[in-house]
């Protein structure tokens, strides 16, 4: 009996180490950046410009500005939690021949941006970028496409309520970061060790303009059942777009279904609408 007491305690103790790890070491978990550029889009055969701006907190921000040949609107990209801008250059091509200039920022701690990366970091980073399009530029909001894949989504939405674009475009989207986390760590109290909630299903309806959902019944990461979840709160007639294969490569290898499902989006919504 004593030594099962004795296994006991050192369980539950070993699992309280376990807990506080992952309370402390959450952001090392939830962000992954990385500062290395790896390519261009001139090295993709695409025209750019460096951007530059400051959030309202002071924090330095660096994106590129990816004008298409025959604009017919600004895709306004936040890309998932891993890596980096230069890692994004085939949805960059995607969107540009689909008529869209893309602008595509890193979230401070990524890239060649200043800071770390937060859950109130990223929002500020988004506002910044939109102020950037809408004050700099002088780009109407109907003329812009709001679009966040995974993490992204997130800040995209959060953006998207406050600041209505003429569409919302979200792939491989979760409903919040505690959700996501339950599933992936069934045996931990995900919910209350969370500091960085990413509410989406919270905050998308809120949102009241054109939304597309694109999302794969293989996602190994992000589960169908979020695309149903965030579909049965979205705005009415929000488009679902069913990708195929895993969280990371569904949008290449479900090819050029893919690309129509968003251009038909597009030319409904947004190009469409425009004068």
């Amino acid at each position: 009996m004593k030594a099962l007491i004795h296994l006991c305690l050192v369980a539950a103790g070993a699992y309280g180490v376990l807990v506080g790890l992952v309370y402390f070491k959450q952001d090392g978990l939830i962000y992954l950046p990385l500062s290395t550029l790896v390519t261009t889009p001139a090295e993709h055969g695409m025209d750019y410009e460096d951007v530059y701006l400051t959030t309202d907190d002071g924090v330095r921000l660096h994106g590129w500005f990816v004008p298409a040949p025959e604009p017919r609107g600004v895709l306004l990209f936040f890309h998932g939690n891993a890596g980096n801008i230069s890692h994004r250059m085939a949805s960059i091509r995607i969107f540009r021949e689909l008529g869209l200039s893309v602008f595509i920022i890193d979230y401070r701690g990524y890239g060649q941006s200043e800071g770390r990366p937060s859950e109130a970091g990223l929002r500020r980073d988004a506002r910044a970028a939109w102020a950037w399009l809408r004050e700099t530029r002088e780009i109407p909001a109907r003329e812009i496409v709001v679009f966040g894949r995974s993490l992204g989504a997130a800040v995209a939405v959060d953006l998207a309520s406050e600041h209505p674009p003429g569409a919302l475009i979200l792939e491989s989207a979760f409903t919040s970061a505690a959700d996501l986390g339950a599933e992936v760590y069934p045996w931990l109290p995900v919910g209350r060790l969370l500091r960085h909630r990413h509410e989406v299903i919270e905050s998308l309806p809120q949102v009241r303009v054109p939304t597309l959902i694109a999302h794969s019944r293989q996602d190994e990461i992000v589960s169908f059942d979020h695309a149903r979840r965030l579909m049965d709160v979205a705005h009415d007639g929000a488009v679902l777009l069913e990708m195929e294969a895993g969280h990371n490569d569904g949008f290449l290898r479900t090819g050029q279904r893919y690309v129509r499902g968003l251009g038909d989006f597009l030319e409904e919504h947004v190009f469409g609408e425009l004068p």
